[in-house]
Formats: C-alpha cells, structure tokens, sequence
C-alpha cells in the first residue's frame, strides 16, 4: 500500500496525489517548502518550522491558505496515517493553478501539500569517519536578489553545485558568494571550530537561516562555547580545527577533507562529536507528540 498524502485539506492515496501542470509551483517554482524531521513519534521544532514557512510565504506575497493550528493537525494527521515514527515530513506551499505567464496575482488559490516518509540519510561511516567536500564553481545567489531567508521551491542553484559535487565523486558542496565569502553548501549549512570557537557565516552572505543551525548554536553556548557569525573564506575553512554541516536531514554531519586537503587531524573533532551526542539526546526528548491525530 503506498503513501496517504495531504493534498488541499484531505488525506488522499500516493496515485492520486496530483497537481495541475498550470501550477505556478511547477511552472516557475514559485512556492515555499519546509523539511521537517519526525523522531520517536515526536515532529522535532514543528512550530519553528512552521513560523519560517509563514516569513517565507508573506516575504513573497503569498497568503497560504491555512492556519497555523491547522497545518500542525495536518501534519499530525499525514505522520498518523502513515505509521510514520521515525521521518521526514515535507510541507509544501505552491503559488496554485495560474496561466502562462508569470502574474501571480492570477492564480486562484495556492495548494498545500505534505509527505510523511522514511529519509535517505548519509551512510552511518560518514559520521564516523567524516565527509569530503568540495568548492562548486557556482556562486550562491546574490542576497541583494533573492533573500536566502526565502526556503522556496525554486533550488536550481543549489542542484548546479549538488551536480558539481557529484560529477567529482561526493556529495555535498561548498557555495561562495560572489564576494568570494562562504555562503552554505548545497543543502546544509556549515561550522568551523578555530581556537575553541564555533563560527558559521551569517545569513548577510547567502546562508539560510537554518532551523538545525540555530539548535546548534544554542546547544553550543549551553555549554559555554563562544559562537559567532563572521565572513569566512576558504583559508579560514582550510585552517580550521574541525568543520562539520548542519540540517534537518543530515543533523550534523562531520567533514574530514576539503578540496582533498585534511580538515584538523582529518576525522570528526571533540567538540563535533560532543555536539552531535547533544543533538540526539535532544531530539529524543523533545518535539510535537502526533499521538492518535486521526481521530
């Protein structure tokens, strides 16, 4: 039996799941998303996702059409329909139903959509040994253009340095602005650690103010570690102590090697595994409980 998926205020089957080819969401990727992880039959920061989803839309004018409290129950429902414990929930908001042409003051209504479903998470050897990465020739998108606060379903920049990373053999990328700053990579943000301080770009210089990153970052001044956001360049990368990337999917993913040159001592550092034992602990403790959401 395949997937129960939400579509536009009602549970329907994976096959029947289906939007118009004149959705401006298909058409332009005019839309926004979130991803959102279930752990233990708990939605781990739903509200906080929920909140990012609301800035996203109104940052683009559009007015989803449901309320905050519904789209908790709706996401409650989609995990309890699906059995679903253990996750990822994908939340999407498209503009709807439009013409050819790009107003989107012509489309009638947007659409709401959620998926609960088993994650493809990173092999359990990265976190143990670390992730190489690479620099994407690719530049992240100007923030003076589009603010990478937006989480829109708009990511061909993001699949043009995913393809440069794959084509030279791994599977995440680090994108510069084109001031020659580090943004983020392909679909996490990234940490360094230098001198027993805790240092990602700031979102002024193309990152997207992710909802991991900022769980990190509380988890780290807990324990008294100095955090800060400053400019980083490659040098600052390639000279850190230990370097390590944050997101819903990937949680905080150790990085052993950049540009084939050894991150610190070239395996995960104390204070990356100490983080990520911080992170799973919470995530088992925390989050909103789906319970029997379909009655």
């Amino acid at each position: 039996m395949g997937l129960q998926i939400f579509l536009d205020g009602r549970l329907v089957p994976e096959s029947e799941a289906k939007i118009s080819v004149f959705d401006h969401g298909l058409l332009y990727g005019d839309g926004v998303f979130e991803g959102i992880r279930v752990y233990n039959g708990r939605i781990f920061k739903l509200q906080e996702h929920l909140q990012r989803l609301f800035r996203s839309a109104r940052a683009i004018a559009l007015e989803i059409p449901m309320t905050m409290e519904e789209l908790v129950l709706a996401c409650r429902r989609t995990c309890a329909a699906n059995g679903l414990r253990d996750g990822y929930i994908r939340l999407v908001v498209t503009r709807g139903v439009g013409y050819l042409g790009l107003n989107p003051y012509r489309c009638s209504r947007p659409s709401v959509f959620i998926i609960a479903a088993t994650i493809e998470l990173y092999p359990e050897s990265v976190y143990r040994d670390g992730l190489k990465l690479v620099t994407a020739a690719t530049q992240r998108i100007n923030p003076a253009a589009v603010s990478p606060a937006i989480k829109s379903l708009n990511y061909l920049n993001n699949i043009l340095a995913k393809i440069e990373a794959v084509q030279a053999g791994t599977v995440e990328a680090i994108m510069l602005n084109s001031q020659g700053y580090v943004a983020e990579c392909t679909g996490d943000n990234i940490f360094i650690v230098r001198g027993g301080r805790l240092e990602t770009p700031p979102t002024s210089a193309g990152a997207l103010d992710g909802i991991t990153r900022g769980v990190v970052m509380e988890l780290a001044r807990g324990m008294g570690i100095p955090v800060s956001e400053p400019n980083l360049t490659r040098y600052d990368l390639l000279t850190a102590d230990e370097c390590f990337l944050t997101g819903t999917a990937a949680e905080i993913v150790p990085v052993a090697e950049i540009d084939g040159r050894k991150i610190g001592a070239g395996r995960p550092g104390p204070l990356t595994l100490k983080l990520m034992e911080a992170f799973r602990n919470l995530t088992r403790t925390s989050g909103t409980e789906i319970g029997d959401a379909l009655q």
